[in-house]
C-alpha cells in the first residue's frame, strides 16, 4: 500500500516544486528555494531521495528537459504535482488548520473560534 501522509519535509518540498513552476522545479533549484525559504541547508542528495520517493507514491511526476545554453550539456529533470499529489497537499493544510483552530493559545489571533 501507498503511504499517503506527508511529512514535513516532503510537504515543504512539494509546495516549492508548486512555487516553482514547471520550467524552475529541478532538484538544484528547489534545494535552493528551500534554504531561502526555511533557513535550513539541505543536501542536494536529500532532494533527490525525496523527490524520488514523492513520484513513486504518486504526487509528483517528473519529465527530462532538454538542455539549453546556460546548461549546454546538463539536462533538467522538472518536477510536477500530480492530481493526487494536489489532493494530499490539500487534505493536509485542512487537517493542520483544524488543529489550530483548536489550539487556544492561538486560535483567537487568527480568528478561529475555540471549542
Amino acid at each position: 500500500m501507498i503511504e499517503t501522509r506527508l511529512g514535513d519535509f516532503e510537504e515543504t518540498v512539494m509546495l516549492i516544486v508548486g512555487i516553482l513552476g514547471e520550467e524552475e522545479a529541478y532538484a538544484f533549484r528547489i534545494s535552493k528555494a528551500f534554504e531561502k525559504r526555511t533557513g535550513r541547508s539541505v543536501s542536494i542528495g536529500a532532494t533527490h531521495s525525496t523527490l524520488d520517493r514523492l513520484e513513486t507514491k504518486g504526487f509528483l511526476r517528473s519529465a527530462i528537459k532538454s538542455t539549453t545554453s546556460e546548461r549546454v550539456d546538463r539536462k533538467k529533470r522538472i518536477f510536477v504535482i500530480t492530481a493526487m499529489g494536489k489532493r494530499v497537499l490539500k487534505e493536509s493544510m485542512e487537517f493542520k488548520v483544524e488543529l489550530w483552530k483548536e489550539y487556544p493559545a492561538f486560535a483567537g489571533k487568527f480568528g478561529f473560534s475555540t471549542r
